[in-house]
C-alpha cells in the first residue's frame, strides 16, 4: 500500500444538527464529551453555530445553521441529525488534495488556508458516497484551541466516560455501491481492503447484508462499507438508506480500554442498547476462550465478546441516537484481535430485526 496522503489519523467528524446547543448538552451529559471550543454569533459567525466536543482522542464538531436556507438545513431535512464530514489529519493538506484528485476524487473545496493569532490551519474536502465529504485537515503549524474563529470553552481533561480514540466509520450505501466506493478508496487514497464479509455470513431466516472494510496503510483509518443482499424481508441496511433518504455513516465506533465501566456509566446517564437474550451467555467461555472479563457482569450489561487468532474483543451496540433509525454508536475493547466481532453478526443482525419488527420496518 502506498502512503501518499501521509494520513495522521482522525481529525474530527462533524454532525449537522438541527440544534446545536441541544446536541451539546447530549453529548455531554449523556456520553461524557467536554465541549472546549465554540464559533457562532457571539464569535463573529452570521451563518452558522458550532461545538467542538472531546473525549480522549475523539473529536466531534457540531454544527447547526442559523437559516432555512443553509446547506446544513438543507442536509437536516433531508437526512435528519448526520455525520456530513469524515476529517482526516494530513501532514499537507494541498498535497492530499492534489494525489486524491490526480487518482480520480471528486473536488468538493479547494485547498485553503485560515490563521489567527495561534497560527495557520490549512483545509481542503473531497466528494465521498452520498453527501459525506472527506475533509482533509493540516494543522501542524496551529496551537489554537480547534480552529480560527473558534473561542475557547472548558478544559478537556476531564475522561468522560473512558472513550479514547475513534476505532472506525461504517458507512451504508446503496445495492451495488459498495464494491464501486471500495475502489474509489484504493484508488483515490491507498487503502486496502481488511476483510470482507458476504450475504452467508451476515444473515439471518429474514435478511441480509454484504461488507467490506477498508483501511489505510497505517491500520489507523478503518472505513467500513455496507450494502444490503437481497433477503426475505427487509434489511437493516435497506431500512437505514430509506429513513436517511440515501448512503450515509450508520454507525461509529469508539474504543474503551474499560468496557464494563464505560458502558455501565452510560447505562445508568440513560442511554439505551441493543438487548442481547440471556442464552447468549451461557457456555460463553467455551465458545471463546478464557477472557479477563467476568461473564456474567458482560451478561448484566449485555456486552458481546468474540475471539479470533491475534485475540478477543469486547463490544456493544446502542440504540439509534434519533426518532429516526439511522445513526447509532459502536463501544468496543480490544484485546490484540484487530476483527470486528464476525462471531457477533448473527446475534447482533437478529437484535436489531428485533428492533425493526417493533418499529414495523421488518
Amino acid at each position: 500500500m502506498s502512503d501518499f496522503l501521509s494520513i495522521k489519523g482522525f481529525d474530527h467528524l462533524e454532525f449537522y444538527v438541527g440544534n446545536a446547543k441541544q446536541a451539546a448538552l447530549f453529548y455531554s451529559k449523556t456520553f461524557g464529551f467536554t465541549n472546549t471550543a465554540y464559533r457562532g454569533l457571539e464569535t463573529g459567525e452570521r451563518k452558522t453555530a458550532s461545538y467542538v466536543m472531546e473525549q480522549g482522542e475523539i473529536r466531534l464538531v457540531l454544527s447547526t445553521a442559523l437559516s432555512p436556507d443553509h446547506p446544513i438545513s438543507q442536509s437536516v431535512l433531508q437526512h435528519g441529525d448526520n455525520i456530513a464530514v469524515i476529517a482526516l489529519e494530513v501532514a499537507n493538506a494541498a498535497s492530499a488534495y492534489r494525489e486524491s484528485t490526480a487518482r480520480g476524487a471528486i473536488k468538493a473545496i479547494p485547498p485553503t488556508e485560515v490563521e489567527d493569532e495561534y497560527g495557520i490551519i490549512r483545509y481542503c474536502a473531497v466528494h465521498f458516497y452520498g453527501d459525506i465529504l472527506l475533509k482533509f485537515v493540516e494543522r501542524s503549524n496551529y496551537g489554537g484551541v480547534f480552529a480560527p474563529g473558534f473561542e475557547p470553552r472548558h478544559s478537556a481533561k476531564d475522561k468522560g466516560v473512558g472513550l479514547t480514540t475513534i476505532d472506525h466509520v461504517v458507512g451504508n450505501v446503496e445495492l451495488g455501491a459498495m464494491d464501486r466506493w471500495a475502489q474509489f478508496l484504493a484508488d483515490t487514497m491507498g487503502f486496502e481492503l481488511l476483510v470482507q464479509f458476504d450475504a452467508r455470513t451476515i444473515s439471518t431466516q429474514y435478511s441480509a447484508l454484504m461488507s467490506k472494510v477498508m483501511q489505510n496503510s497505517t491500520g489507523k483509518i478503518k472505513l467500513p462499507l455496507n450494502e444490503p443482499a437481497r433477503g426475505k424481508r427487509k434489511s437493516q441496511i435497506q431500512e437505514y438508506l430509506e429513513y436517511n433518504q440515501g448512503p450515509g455513516i450508520q454507525h461509529v465506533a469508539c474504543a474503551t480500554n474499560n468496557i464494563i465501566k464505560t458502558v455501565s456509566q452510560l447505562r445508568a446517564s440513560g442511554v439505551n442498547f441493543l438487548s442481547v437474550p440471556k442464552t447468549y451467555y451461557e457456555n460463553l467461555n467455551e465458545r471463546i476462550g478464557k477472557i479477563d472479563e467476568p461473564v456474567d457482569k458482560l451478561a448484566e450489561l449485555e456486552i458481546l465478546a468474540d475471539r479470533d487468532k491475534d485475540g478477543y474483543l469486547l463490544q456493544i451496540f446502542t440504540q439509534p441516537l434519533e426518532d429516526r433509525p439511522t445513526l447509532f454508536f459502536e463501544f468496543i475493547e480490544r484485546h490484540g484481535s484487530q476483527g470486528f466481532g464476525e462471531g457477533n453478526f448473527k446475534s447482533l443482525f437478529e437484535a436489531i430485526e428485533r428492533e425493526q419488527a417493533r418499529r414495523g420496518n421488518l
